[in-house]
């Protein structure tokens, strides 16, 4: 049913009108204790063999929400609601932005793609602190993705994220320092190891000086090169981070892939992406090992991709695209499914099966 509602209906509006009026029909929802319940009631992931505990956490399920849908934290509750096992909001910025102009998202319905080129728009970490504060009337784990304002000069980005971690740090479950997106300039640059050691280091004095201390995650993009991805995955151990998120979107269009007129530029994220993003998170959990925590994203679209990260050393797995090429019940499904997969293999908890192929 969804499928037809998606290929009949939405996708023929702009993709950035559907988002927006997405997003203000799950802060709605927010608002509605009652409405809310229930759907978490029947939705959330509940069975015991699904719960996992990373960087000191404790989450009911291990798929979640990936950052760039909620990025003013305004409908964590009802995100929360549909099953998801996590939600991770942003990427926010110290400072408010409007982001790129428009066009600035694109579906590529064949190839179960989007490719976005937003460049961080949101009302500023203030804003979201404000949400983030409000009671959500129902448990939920929440990630808070951090990221540099576009104004901001490389010379001053250090600054900057210190100025949004101290504003998001206290309120977020777990914390994640966002270099890799390819929509903000020079951002990506903050990815090699001098300038991502002194940057790291900054915003973890902030995040440890938390009353719980908040766990600090880096999230990494996909087209670096295997020495870069051996050099941050070194970096990370050493400085004790909580965990690596491989991968985002990339700035690559795969043979094959139907790219529409003003998508040549931007992150592409789905299924194009999920070969390369396994390949790295592979090669992450070699370098790595279980030392610290791995979160699998890019091209997640059904049980048998969580699965497969899951062995191959992820903790945790996010999805965005698949969900919105899967509809609303996409998470619960998947949960489910992943529930009945461990019994059917004799598996009490999914953290027994986290790195069982890894090399």
């Amino acid at each position: 049913m969804y499928r037809l509602l998606f290929t009949q209906v939405l996708a023929r509006f702009d993709a950035e009108a559907v988002h927006h009026l997405t997003v203000r029909a799950f802060r709605v929802l927010a608002l509605l204790p009652l409405l809310k319940g229930l759907i978490h009631r029947s939705l959330a992931p509940r069975d015991p063999a699904l719960r996992i505990k990373a960087f000191g956490v404790h989450f009911p399920g291990p798929l979640g929400l990936a950052a760039g849908f909620d990025k003013d934290a305004g409908c964590v509750p009802a995100l929360a609601a549909l099953g998801f096992g996590f939600v991770e909001v942003g990427t926010i910025t110290a400072h408010a932005q409007p982001g790129n102009a428009r066009p600035r998202l694109f579906r590529l319905v064949r190839d179960r793609a989007i490719v976005n080129r937003m460049g961080f728009n949101n009302a500023g970490a203030h804003a979201a602190a404000a949400r983030l504060r409000r009671p959500r009337g129902l448990p939920a784990v929440v990630g808070v993705n951090i990221g540099k304002t576009k104004v901001v000069p490389e010379s001053e980005a250090v600054a900057d994220y210190v100025t949004c971690a101290k504003e998001l740090a206290p309120l977020a479950d777990y914390l994640v320092v966002n270099v890799s997106s390819p929509n903000t300039p020079g951002l990506r640059d903050l990815q090699t190891a001098g300038k991502l050691r002194p940057l790291l280091t900054e915003v973890k004095q902030v995040a440890a000086a938390t009353t719980r201390r908040t766990p600090l995650l880096v999230k990494i993009a996909p087209d670096l090169a295997d020495d870069d991805i051996d050099a941050i995955a070194d970096l990370a151990v050493e400085l004790e981070l909580d965990g690596i998120i491989a991968t985002n979107t990339t700035i690559e269009r795969p043979p094959g892939v139907h790219v529409p007129p003003g998508a040549e530029t931007g992150g592409l994220s789905g299924r194009p992406l999920k070969d390369r993003s396994l390949r790295v998170l592979r090669r992450l959990r070699a370098r790595v090992g279980d030392r610290i925590t791995l979160v699998s994203v890019g091209g997640v679209e059904d049980v048998d991709d969580v699965w497969e990260r899951l062995l191959a050393g992820a903790s945790l797995v996010q999805g965005y695209t698949g969900w919105i090429y899967g509809g609303p019940f996409w998470a619960a499904r998947i949960h489910r499914q992943l529930a009945r997969r461990l019994r059917r293999h004799g598996v009490k908890s999914v953290q027994d099966v986290i790195g069982r192929t890894a090399a």
